[in-house]
C-alpha cells in the first residue's frame, strides 16, 4: 500500500507578493513564489495556501478615527482575495490547476468555502488557496491558517516570513540573537517568543500542530518546506 501524500498548509503574507516595493503586487515577487509551489506540488505535496492581504490593507492599521474595526477588517480580507486571485493566476499560467475557496461569499470570483469541497479539490491535486481569512473580524491570517490546516488535516503549516525562523530575541535589535532550530509550544510561551498571535498559537498547540518558520525570500526555501526538507524553525508540542 503506497503512503498516502504529504499535506500541507502555507500561511503566505501578503507583504511577500510586494517584495521590495512593500505595498501592492510585485511581479518578480509573485513568479517566483509561484514557480516554488508548482515544483512543490509536481512532487506529490497537497498544498493548501491562506494568504494575507498586508500588501494590500492591514485591518489592525486601518481602524482609527475613520474607520471602525469590523470595517477595516472587511477590507483587509478583501485585501487576501486580491492576492489569493493574483496567486491563482500566476500558478494557472504555469499549468497548475487551482481553486479559490473564500470565506465571505463572492461566487462570481471564488467557491464558498467548504471543508469537504477543500479536502476533495487537494485530493485530486489541486492547489488550495483559502481566501477572507475566516470571514470574521477580529482574528488574524494566522488564527485562519492555523484553523483551516486543522480543519483540512495538513500534516504541518508552514509559516513563510522574512527571517529565518523563531529567534532567541528580536535579530533585527540584538545582533546577538540565535535561531531555534526547534522548539515545543511549551517552551516559546515560557520564553515569551512571538511565533503568531496568541489565539493562533494556543489553537495550534492544543491540536497537536506542527509548525515550521521559514524565510520564504530566499530562493528555494518555500520548495525545501514544501517537500518537508529541514528549514527554519520548526516549533511542535513534543521536540
Amino acid at each position: 500500500m503506497e503512503p498516502s501524500p504529504r499535506r500541507v498548509l502555507l500561511k503566505l503574507s501578503g507583504e511577500i507578493l510586494a517584495g521590495q516595493a512593500k505595498i501592492g503586487i510585485d511581479p518578480g515577487s509573485l513568479e517566483r513564489v509561484a514557480d516554488e509551489i508548482v515544483a512543490g506540488a509536481a512532487a506529490g505535496t497537497q498544498v493548501g495556501i491562506v494568504i494575507g492581504g498586508g500588501n494590500i490593507i492591514r485591518g489592525t492599521t486601518a481602524a482609527g478615527e475613520a474607520l471602525d474595526r469590523v470595517t477595516a477588517d472587511n477590507m483587509g480580507m478583501l485585501g487576501t482575495v486580491i492576492n489569493a486571485l493574483a496567486l491563482q493566476g500566476a500558478l494557472e499560467h504555469r499549468g497548475l490547476s487551482t481553486r479559490v475557496l473564500s470565506a465571505i461569499e463572492m461566487r462570481v470570483l471564488t467557491e464558498p468555502y467548504i471543508r469537504r469541497r477543500a479536502v476533495r479539490h487537494l485530493e485530486k491535486g489541486r492547489v488550495v488557496i483559502l481566501a477572507a481569512g475566516t470571514g470574521h473580524p477580529y482574528f488574524t491570517t494566522d488564527t485562519a491558517a492555523v484553523l483551516r490546516a486543522i480543519e483540512i488535516g495538513a500534516d504541518v503549516l508552514l509559516k513563510a516570513t522574512k527571517v529565518d525562523g523563531v529567534f532567541t530575541d528580536d535579530p533585527k535589535l540584538n545582533p546577538a540573537a540565535t535561531r531555534y532550530d526547534s522548539l515545543s509550544y511549551f517552551e516559546a510561551i515560557d520564553r515569551r517568543l512571538n511565533v503568531m498571535d496568541m489565539t493562533a498559537f494556543t489553537m495550534g498547540m492544543d491540536n497537536r500542530l506542527p509548525l515550521v518558520v521559514f524565510n520564504v525570500t530566499v530562493p528555494g526555501n518555500l520548495l525545501r518546506a514544501l517537500r518537508g526538507e529541514s528549514v527554519g524553525t520548526r516549533v511542535a508540542v513534543e521536540v
